[in-house]
């Protein structure tokens, strides 16, 4: 069976490379595991390194790191970068956070994802330590400060398409996971009527 039969030559190719991306992007935004997987694998979104320390050089050339923030729709979350970005040597560790706030009136628990732009700067972007990929619980009015921290490997300076990337974006986007079986039950133990401060106030009065 031949797919898109009418149509010819760059077409048929452009055609089959949007179904394979809107296929795969509908499957990775199915499954946050699933994501995580697809990217390391196959590199789309800019996968990145992971490191356990610094880097061991500390170049005097500078690169830009700007950060974004987004949440799946359905996510009640608000999420943000505590700063837009900063200037850092190439092989200086650098701490950036993000601010996420749950005004629902229920514990919601969520996943990040990640991306780094432009893709070819994903291989020479080290984080030591990441909130991506891992569960997030918060509860009704909880706000959170979620640390990154990272360093840009120097060998992004020798790199054929690297060598001229001066600055990189890191964008993480929120999505709403099952809370664990403890947490929806604690929720649902809750009373549906509580007493406020206030109303204690007025009854002792």
């Amino acid at each position: 069976m031949k797919i898109f039969p009418n149509l010819q030559g760059p077409q048929r190719t452009l055609a089959q490379t949007v179904s394979v991306v809107i296929v795969m992007g509908a499957l990775a935004w199915a499954s946050v595991p699933f994501y995580d997987w697809f990217c390391r694998v196959t590199g789309f979104g800019g996968a990145t390194n992971v490191a356990e320390s610094g880097s061991d050089v500390i170049l005097d050339e500078t690169i830009i790191v700007r950060f974004d923030a987004s949440l799946d729709r359905d996510m009640p979350w608000t999420f943000k970068p505590a700063q837009r970005e900063m200037e850092l040597r190439i092989g200086e560790t650098g701490l950036a956070f993000y601010e996420a706030h749950n005004p629902a009136d229920v514990p919601v628990a969520g996943s990040a994802a990640y991306n780094v732009t432009p893709y070819e700067a994903g291989a020479f972007f080290d984080k030591i330590a990441c909130f991506c990929f891992e569960e997030q619980i918060l509860q009704p009015g909880e706000t959170v400060m979620m640390p990154v921290s990272f360093f840009v490997d120097p060998a992004i300076v020798d790199d054929r398409e690297g060598q001229y990337v001066h600055t990189i974006t890191l964008g993480y986007t929120f999505y709403e996971i099952d809370l664990p079986e403890e947490e929806m039950q604690a929720a649902l133990d809750v009373p549906e009527t509580l007493t406020t401060a206030s109303e204690i106030a007025i009854d002792t009065n």
